[in-house]
């Protein structure tokens, strides 16, 4: 049975990325940060108690910024493939926060990469790279594009891009670098601007909200589906040899574009509901982002299954199914309240 840790498991990519490896037979590691309140809710449907002897998910307490237990936890696993996810991943949130960005999202990698050499074990490491790096080079971007990062943010993971290039070539790591436009599923994080829209999108539909706030409607992103992208993370570790690899699925949507798809699935006129607020207008935007996967297709037989009208669907109906099961629960614990013969 393989083993792998996943840094960034209770994430979107890290909660997919877990549901395929357990579906292949791995046991799977998870690093998540210890606090006051539950955030494994998008692990929740596969976590068994470790005391199950037929548990393969297992989570363990620590930081990206611990080195020392970094190096402890990958001695002490054993991995033989390591999915470092975990990172400030906020764009606009890099700006107000750089320094901590550039701590968590770059050196966080370093301290990784240097625990695996430290450990001396033989492992299979992959790092989320991202599309953000190339910032105002222009579209279509490939593995040879010059990176000119418009962000904290992408700057941060520039540097992450090179010390795993590095570590691959200075050390004989296996060691590859994902260069994942950007993908979006239900589980995105709220405010992210595509789940933003699809989440608003679906309390206006049930009256429970008014107004859509936005910044930038005419950046341009290559969207994808997050449980495509995963697939491509595992693919790049069974191959025999280490490279890099853009991950996108060769289209480019503005902001614009997805509230339209997304309103005009419901019936909806996007434009009597949003309103721009400049507060979630960046210090710098990348304008056009648009992915050449080609490497990707040739070598790892990959190809994206879900296209962006697609996608949009699947998020919009998945926010209102949500939406309308937290409503209907309401609605039966106010019935209960209401009833004087049932003690609540």
């Amino acid at each position: 049975m393989k083993k792998a840790l996943i840094t960034g498991i209770t994430g979107q990519d890290g909660s997919y990325l877990a549901e395929l490896l357990l579906e292949k037979g791995y046991e799977v590691h998870g690093l998540i940060r210890r606090s006051s309140t539950f955030n494994t809710e998008r692990i929740d449907h596969i976590y068994a108690d470790p005391h199950d002897p037929n548990a393969k998910l297992f989570l363990h307490y620590g930081d990206i910024t611990d080195s020392g237990q970094l190096t402890n936890l990958i001695y002490n696993i054993q991995p033989d493939e390591i999915y470092h996810l975990a990172a400030q991943s906020h764009v606009r949130v890099s700006f107000d926060m750089p320094e901590f960005t550039g701590d968590v999202t770059g050196i966080g990698t370093t301290r990784l990469l240097e625990s695996i050499r430290r450990s001396g074990i033989k492992t299979r490491f992959y790092q989320a790279s991202s599309s953000e790096m190339f910032g105002d080079t222009p579209p279509p971007q490939n593995e040879e594009t010059p990176f000119r990062p418009r962000s904290p943010y992408g700057a941060a993971k520039v540097y992450a891009y090179w010390m795993v290039k590095n570590y691959r070539e200075g050390y004989g790591m296996f060691a590859v670098n994902g260069i994942l436009f950007n993908h979006e599923s239900p589980r995105r994080g709220e405010t992210f601007v595509t789940r933003k829209i699809t989440r608003a999108l679906a309390r206006i539909k049930l009256g429970l909200q008014d107004k859509l706030y936005l910044g930038n409607l005419e950046a341009k992103r290559d969207w994808g589906y997050a449980p495509d992208f995963v697939e491509a993370m595992w693919l790049m570790l069974q191959q025999d040899v280490p490279d890099d690899y853009v991950i996108a699925t060769g289209e480019t949507h503005s902001v614009r574009e997805f509230l339209e798809e997304a309103f005009g699935y419901t019936g909806l006129d996007w434009k009597k509901y949003m309103e721009i607020d400049k507060r979630y207008f960046r210090p710098l935007e990348v304008e056009s982002l648009q992915g050449d996967a080609s490497k990707a297709k040739k070598k790892l037989k990959w190809e994206p299954k879900v296209r962006f009208k697609e996608l949009v669907r699947i998020m919009v109906d998945a926010d209102i199914k949500n939406l309308e099961e937290m409503k209907q629960c309401q609605d039966v614990i106010r019935k209960l309240s209401n009833n004087k013969q049932v003690k609540v």
